[in-house]
């Protein structure tokens, strides 16, 4: 299916009929599964022959979704996970050893900052955390030991976009492969393998399932890097349910429309935001005022679809908003077609540090919207009485 395009992948890729020619992915709920004989069991337990063993790492279903989203990242495998946070550590734990040295950006998710800076320390590996778009503090960070880089791009929340050609060519010029965070964008926006990844870590969850319902995780990449991560998964037992896989993949059906729509409602929502009093700042990378605008222009299909901003006034101002809204879900989720606010400082960033959340300029006023798919302007309409409360 290699010369297929995207939008055919998205409802093609890894489709296996079974005896009942079935059109609909079938949902293969079972925990274990028959062999022909002693022999064939033998052989299906050591890898000699290709099959369905035990469902804590093969099942139909699962490997179906695995088969469809390595499609869209233009990945030769996947590994498919429980949660987004269960990927990023099966990557760590499956690649990674006791005194090996990781640099990561400041901007990552706050359990993916809490996962590799406090509790891989206690297994001896090594986290440097460094500004986000500065490629010089990337190179100045890498060490002997430096097995590994991690990148979220854009950024959660403040939507910071790295260059990840640029932080690629420093990762193998120190010896070391680059991971991105693609959840923002997912392969409808982005394609950080083309761009000289060597991985791609997704959180299912958000935006490749799209409607809320199901948790999920996935690890894109090159066979070397996946192989490893399954023999992790295999032992340890992150699996992905069936269940959650057959959610998935019907989402990756509507996800290049679903992005696009969710897209141009959240650059319509950024421009409003901007135009109002009550906000500080707006940060969103499809609007000009963004840092890194011509670069996310450069590297995404469009700004994506979360948006977020400033509010005079801290804690107390931003809470106002939030507590205002009635359309919007107050809910730390994202990637829902119903549109979700949050105050990130105390809630996905509350568990670390005051001063690790001022170095990631998460400040008590900001505010994140993950823009769905509703009319923009009762997303407004919503927004505006809080702003006003102010």
């Amino acid at each position: 299916m290699d010369d297929l395009d995207f939008d055919t992948l998205a409802v093609r890729a890894g489709t296996a009929r079974s005896q009942f020619n079935e059109h609909s992915e079938a949902l293969y709920l079972t925990s274990s599964f028959v062999f022909e004989s002693a022999a064939q069991a033998a052989a299906r337990f050591s890898g000699e022959e290709d099959g369905n063993v035990y469902a804590r790492f093969s099942n139909p279903t699962v490997s179906a979704m695995q088969t469809r989203l390595a499609a869209l990242e233009g990945a030769e495998g996947c590994v498919a996970t429980a949660s987004g946070m269960s990927a990023v550590l099966s990557l760590v734990m499956a690649t990674l050893q006791a005194g090996d040295h990781i640099v990561a950006s400041r901007g990552l998710f706050g359990a993916t900052q809490q996962l590799l800076g406090t509790i891989m320390a206690k297994f001896g590996i090594e986290t440097s955390f460094v500004p986000a778009t500065d490629l010089n503090a990337y190179r100045e960070a890498a060490k002997p030991r430096t097995k590994l880089f991690f990148i979220e791009t854009p950024s959660n929340p403040l939507t910071e976009v790295v260059d990840i050609a640029a932080v690629a060519a420093i990762a193998h010029e120190a010896g070391a492969v680059l991971a991105v965070d693609n959840c923002f964008c997912t392969p409808a926006l982005q394609q950080p393998l083309a761009l000289g990844a060597d991985v791609v870590v997704h959180s299912a969850t958000k935006y490749l399932d799209g409607q809320g319902r199901v948790l999920g995780g996935a690890v894109v990449g090159a066979k070397a890097i996946t192989e490893e991560v399954f023999k992790f998964l295999r032992t340890a037992g992150p699996t992905l349910s069936p269940f959650n896989a057959w959610v998935i993949l019907k989402g990756l059906e509507t996800l290049r429309i679903r992005m696009e729509a969710q897209s141009a409602n959240a650059l319509a929502l950024a421009g409003w935001l901007e135009a109002q009093p009550g906000v500080a700042r707006v940060f969103y990378p499809g609007l000009a005022s963004h840092p890194q605008h011509e670069l996310a222009m450069r590297q995404q299909k469009s700004g994506g679809a979360i948006v977020s901003f400033e509010v005079g006034g801290g804690r107390e101002a931003a809470w106002r908003v939030v507590d205002a809204c009635k359309t919007l879900s107050i809910t730390a989720n994202l990637g829902d077609t119903k549109s979700t606010i949050t105050h990130p400082a105390s809630t996905t960033h509350g568990r670390i540090s005051p001063e690790a959340r001022a170095a990631a300029g998460i400040s008590d006023g900001l505010l994140r919207i993950a823009v769905g798919l509703e009319s923009v302007g009762d997303l407004q309409a919503d927004l505006s009485g809080g702003l006003r409360g102010r």
